[in-house]
């Protein structure tokens, strides 16, 4: 679940893990975005979002949005557990301050000097150099893909970010879609490698551990796609089939659809 597309990185983890998962996506076009949302409104729908998901009787549900597991896991874990785990989608701060920084945190204005991203940042980087950097309007332009807006808002964020940082957390996951153009801005000349860390990996690998179940990607790719828009199904809106991602989970529902 997701206000956007957001939940693609996480999703398409999961289905490399397993091929044969059934997969519900939960977004909310009729709310988003959440970020400019007070946490008590975006609770709200995050709440509405994973209820239309739960009624379809999942094993597991993803928060697949930093924001919304910042201001409603508690309230999300309250609602649906024990009866159905809800792995939330937590920032990559403490693999990415393991290599000793300095690091720059990319994440959404909301997220941005919240007290769940500080305290993220006094658990795990104390003792590295570690800059928060609020993204305006990416995640909003990778919903609509915008390239344009996608261009201006990865420089406008390139600029607030130190040159000698040698890590980037990807702490939203809308921005794990455009990984590859946020390195291209922050590479310096000159300088190692930029390490980026999203979260949709370890996301997806919690999701197993929780149901016990172990990744098996050479399964078959059997595995259900169903869609719900703000609770009614539909389809992958088309601007998700701008990225890999998008795509990848496309071509494996049609897969399906031809077996």
């Amino acid at each position: 679940m997701d206000s956007g597309i957001g939940l693609l990185a996480a999703t398409a983890a999961v289905r490399r893990l397993r091929p044969d998962a059934d997969l519900v996506l939960s977004l909310d076009p009729d709310g988003m975005p959440w970020g400019p949302r007070t946490p008590e409104d975006l609770t709200g729908r995050a709440l509405a979002v994973a209820e239309a998901a739960a009624a379809h009787r999942p094993d597991a549900l993803i928060v697949g949005c930093n924001t919304a597991t910042v201001h409603a896991l508690t309230a999300l874990r309250a609602r649906l557990e024990p009866g159905l785990p809800v792995i939330g989608t937590v920032p990559a701060i403490k693999p990415a301050a393991a290599g000793g920084g300095p690091l720059a945190i990319w994440a959404t204005p909301a997220t941005t000097g919240s007290p769940y991203q500080r305290d993220l940042i006094e658990n795990f980087a104390d003792g590295v150099a570690v800059t928060e950097v609020p993204c305006r309007g990416l995640a909003e332009a990778v919903e609509r893909a915008d390239e344009t807006a996608i261009d201006a808002a990865v420089a406008a964020a390139a600029e607030l970010t130190p040159d000698d940082v040698t890590t980037v957390v990807l702490g939203c996951t809308h921005y794990e879609l455009v990984a590859e153009r946020i390195r291209a801005a922050v590479q310096r000349p000159g300088r190692p490698p930029l390490a980026l860390h999203g979260s949709a990996g370890a996301v997806a690998a919690q999701a197993l551990r929780r149901l016990g179940e172990q990744p098996a990607p050479g399964a078959p790719a059997s595995g259900a796609l169903t869609v719900l828009l703000s609770g009614r199904e539909g389809a992958l809106p088309t601007a998700a089939l701008t990225y890999a991602e998008g795509r990848l989970l496309r071509q494996a529902a049609a897969t399906r659809t031809a077996q």
